[in-house]
């Protein structure tokens, strides 16, 4: 078997949803080196799982010898893009922006290698920011379709609570910034979630009526769980992909949490596995289908922390949850330890209190809520009163049960909320 281009590698493993062109860009990408784009929201500090699905397509396309452009958009951002919300995003500061903007693209980093021009980092707010409105509304305005622009996906879903001329021109702006990375990067191909569709057409009708050349979309599906669940979101939040946010462990139990139904699929999306040990999941079952979720979330944690921080939070799992050996006979090239016997606990999140705290017993409710364990007081009160709270491995018996000098263990105190979420509260 030959070398699999750019789009068998996306298509095999779940990321196309809708093409333009389909046998013009599967030839394209088998024959010639491409310049592609996906752009990034700066609305936060970080990005996060939900910005997987286009940070992987970009590592593939990187691997298959494309060049990605990823592009921040520091401008767009100041506008807000209606694409996929009911609601008008929050108006952000330049100041906003622009910090966020510098913490993504080195996050970007992480994913990409941007050396000697394999990949580019850009944010729109350059070109954007010194646009002359008269002239833009002149020379790109007169390209789009009002009644087009109406039936786009992204500006339905706004119309019935209103959607006001600042998101109305977003689309304009994207379209703009496709034409601009074309003219003068030679990008041919822009990719983004299935909700940026209407967009990415706009982007590509635009750029050939001024640059007179012929240019391509490619969407990804927008995922959800086996239950129906937004990626990323669990009980305790966003799951980020910054370890100040979401901590390497943390993230490591997130992808462990995997729905049975879901593992195939995230293996394929989130993980570089080669695809022939991707399908060898569909054999497992029970006991060697919780080994495949250990593999995704190794590999998932690997992709976004390192080698280091992911072996760190295996360890840390195998201590608490003593995870069996994973089956390596199917998953030959998953860079996880092969031996359980050396254990770092390190993952486990840790939390600083003085021992002055605990002299005069903390109640048990109060100490789960102090340490983030659960968002709210009466939470942790019903936590405790279902028996899901666990002191060194000891149920708490009562939510006011004083939690003092007697618990230290060692300089510290192990706190347990369920199966699952772990604390380490280190007494100095």
């Amino acid at each position: 078997m030959g070398v699999k281009s750019a789009y068998d590698v996306l298509y095999e493993r779940g990321f196309i949803e809708q093409v333009t062109d389909e046998e013009s860009i599967k030839d394209l990408l088998e024959k010639e080196t491409v310049t592609c784009y996906i752009g990034f929201d700066p609305t936060a500090a970080s990005l996060h799982i939900g910005s997987l699905v286009p940070i992987m397509s970009l590592v593939h396309m990187q691997r298959c010898g494309h060049k990605p452009i990823a592009l921040v958009g520091g401008g767009t951002a100041l506008i807000g893009d209606p694409s996929g919300k009911t609601e008008m995003r929050r108006i952000m500061t330049r100041d906003e922006i622009n910090l966020n903007a510098s913490a993504i693209k080195q996050q970007l980093s992480q994913y990409l290698d941007f050396e000697d021009g394999k990949a580019i980092l850009l944010n729109n707010a350059d070109w954007l920011s010194d646009l002359n409105y008269l002239e833009f509304l002149r020379d790109i305005g007169c390209c789009f379709s009002v009644n087009r622009m109406l039936a786009a996906e992204s500006c339905k879903m706004r119309l019935e609570k209103g959607l006001n001329f600042i998101e109305f021109n977003y689309m304009l702006l994207q379209s703009y910034d496709f034409y601009y990375l074309c003219r003068h990067y030679g990008c041919i191909l822009q990719m983004g979630g299935n909700d940026q569709w209407g967009n990415i057409v706009a982007g590509i009708d635009l750029t050939r009526r001024l640059e007179e050349k012929k240019t391509y979309g490619m969407t990804f599906p927008l995922l959800t769980t086996a239950q129906g669940h937004k990626m990323g979101k669990t009980e305790k939040g966003t799951v980020w992909l910054d370890a100040g946010l979401t901590s390497p462990y943390d993230y490591f139990q997130y992808w462990i949490n995997t729905e049975d139904p879901d593992v195939l699929k995230f293996l394929a999306l989130f993980t570089l596995l080669p695809m022939e040990e991707v399908k060898e999941a569909e054999k497992l079952k029970d006991s060697g289908l919780n080994m495949a979720k250990t593999v995704l979330a190794f590999e998932a944690t690997v992709i976004t922390h390192g080698q280091e921080a992911a072996v760190a939070a295996w360890g840390a799992a195998v201590n608490t949850f003593g995870l069996k050996p994973v089956p390596f006979d199917l998953f030959p090239s998953s860079s996880i330890p092969r031996s359980n016997t050396v254990i770092d606990i390190s993952g486990i999140p840790t939390v600083e209190r003085n021992r002055e705290e605990f002299a005069a017993g903390l109640p048990a409710f109060e100490l789960f809520h102090s340490v983030d364990l659960c968002a709210t007081r009466s939470e942790a009160r019903r936590l405790i009163q279902q028996g899901g709270a666990y002191v060194n491995d000891r149920q708490v018996g009562a939510f006011d049960e004083k939690i003092g000098l007697a618990d230290i263990e060692n300089g510290e105190i192990r706190l347990r909320k369920g199966k699952k979420q772990h604390i380490t509260v280190h007494v100095s």
